[in-house]
């Protein structure tokens, strides 16, 4: 199994769509990253956990699901950096390969001394560009293939028969 640990708000910090969202909104760009890696996690079956520092967010820690994707807020005073070493060393087998998105040069040192491999958040970037394309052309030659209907509908009909079946009614 392969699982990808990534420190949300460094990704966030250097991802330039998150980071332009992270100043005006930050629930914004925690979830459109949450959301690119849910499209990451469909892509490839990676397990992937998102963890962010509690440092925003007071209280104990959380943890959820959200489109298959784990995500966990650290308790207060815990860094996302502690709770992805924990990780490493809990979730790290002969059966497991973890990498850790980051560009936390310290943090790349030290998980990969305890076993897992570094992704640089520029290389993460690169790499869901290039499955966002893949998803958008896959698509669209699954469009151009689609059958036509035999029954001769004027645009407007089908435009409403497809609204239908995407249950916008």
């Amino acid at each position: 199994m392969n699982i990808l640990l990534v420190d949300g708000y460094n990704i966030i910090g250097a991802w330039p769509e998150l980071e332009a969202l992270k100043n005006n909104n930050l629930e914004h760009a925690r979830d459109l990253l949450i959301e690119k890696m849910a499209e990451y996690q469909a892509y490839t079956g990676f397990r992937v956990i998102v963890v962010f520092d509690a440092h925003l967010v007071k209280g104990i820690e959380t943890k959820y699901k959200q489109s298959r994707v784990e995500v966990i807020f650290t308790r207060e005073n815990e860094t996302a950096d502690e709770r992805i070493e924990k990780l490493v060393k809990q979730l790290l087998s002969v059966k497991t390969k973890i990498y850790v998105a980051t560009s936390d040069y310290t943090e790349q040192w030290t998980i990969f001394s305890q076993g897992a491999l570094r992704i640089s958040a520029r290389e993460l970037l690169a790499e869901m560009e290039s499955i966002e394309d893949r998803i958008q052309r896959k698509v669209k030659r699954i469009q151009e293939e689609r059958p036509i209907s035999k029954i001769r509908l004027s645009d407007e009909v089908a435009k409403q028969f497809e609204k239908w079946r995407r249950g916008k009614l």
